[in-house]
């Protein structure tokens, strides 16, 4: 497969710039593999498609307050810090983006919030764009995280081109959200409520999770036609016995498993048995999958409508297949779906 193929027109209108009123209430594309039927419902129909001891696996990471504006020193130019992981506790070193990228020199220092309550220094230039800041803080390691994240501010992709508002705290956040480490919501999960879960859970439905720190190697651009030549960023992964055993109980009595969201599905096939079943794991993964490729672990996938030449789109089309989700972003796009992160879902059985 090339790049080009994931190239299709979005009218800017349709990328969703709010969330739905309530979770659960986007609308819901249904694409069925065997017979290339679509369906159109709403997201908390969705539990019309599930039976007894089906599971559905979900992502749990929790999304942390990742961009930061602070000044440069001397010049006050101001820049944009986006935190990417923490390297050392002790030392208070982050791996960061910053933009603009060219202002910036090892040894500057970047001064954040008022009375410049935090300040750090540029101690590394790790690529073009990424850099290694240690924060210089006396204080107390609890107290240096509660102000960086004070000044943080919920980290909404870029392409949703408006100002982050307060209830975005809370809406860019799945209701499930536990390990803090994601730059990124995993935004499948985010149609879930309270309500749908238990509702799923009465009906018998099993749910397992696992954690997939979501960087920002989603949102990266691919700038090789040839998608074998692409490198993912990693990610680290956690899969516990817990949600293997529920997995693999799923898989020996033919149930549906259902991978809520790419990172999910990219968690479940980056640790996988010889003889397909699911294997507990903690550590990285820089999985890439595009077509062609088949499929160990999960029968069903929920997903969001993702933007043109995204590896999402590329992931989505390798389970769907190609020719069938392209016709399907057709009838989204005319039947007014909303794409991207606050955007409607598709259940692909």
């Amino acid at each position: 497969m090339k790049l080009s193929q994931y190239k299709y027109h979005l009218p800017e209108e349709l990328i969703a710039k709010f969330p739905a009123e309530n979770r659960d209430e986007s609308r819901l594309m249904i694409l069925n593999r065997s017979t290339e039927n679509v369906e159109h419902r709403i997201f908390n129909e969705i539990i019309d498609y599930f039976n007894e001891d089906d599971v559905m696996v979900f992502n749990n990471t929790k999304v942390f307050p990742a961009r930061l504006y602070g000044n440069k020193e001397k010049t006050g130019a101001e820049i944009e810090v986006f935190l990417l992981r923490e390297l050392s506790k002790e030392q208070r070193l982050w791996d960061v983006l910053v933009d603009p990228a060219r202002k910036i020199r090892i040894g500057n220092k970047l001064y954040f919030g008022e009375d410049d309550i935090l300040v750090a220094e540029v101690i590394d230039n790790t690529t073009s764009r990424g850099r290694t800041l240690r924060f210089l803080f006396d204080g107390e390691y609890d107290d240096f995280k509660k102000t960086l994240y004070k000044l943080g501010e919920t980290p909404l992709p870029k392409f949703i081109k408006r100002e982050v508002q307060p209830e975005d705290k809370e809406r860019y956040q799945t209701i499930f959200a536990k390990h803090e480490g994601a730059v990124a919501a995993p935004v499948a999960g985010l149609h879930f409520s309270r309500e749908l879960l238990k509702r799923l859970e009465i009906k018998g439905v099993n749910f397992a999770e696992i954690t997939l720190h979501v960087g920002l190697g989603n949102f990266r651009t691919v700038d090789v036609e040839d998608l074998t030549k692409h490198k993912m960023d990693s990610e680290q992964i956690i899969i516990t016995e817990d949600a293997a055993k529920v997995v693999n109980k799923g898989k020996d009595i033919k149930k549906q498993i259902c991978a809520v969201g790419t990172t999910v599905m990219r968690t479940l096939e980056s640790s996988v048995s010889t003889t397909g079943y699911l294997k507990p794991f903690d550590g990285w993964t820089n999985k890439f999958i595009f077509p062609p490729y088949e499929f160990n672990v999960p029968t069903c996938i929920i997903s969001n409508f993702h933007l043109p030449l995204s590896t999402l789109l590329m992931m989505v089309s390798a389970f769907a297949g190609y020719e069938f989700l392209f016709e399907a972003y057709k009838i989204a796009i005319k039947e007014k779906y909303r794409f991207g992160t606050y955007g409607d879902a598709m259940l692909i059985l």
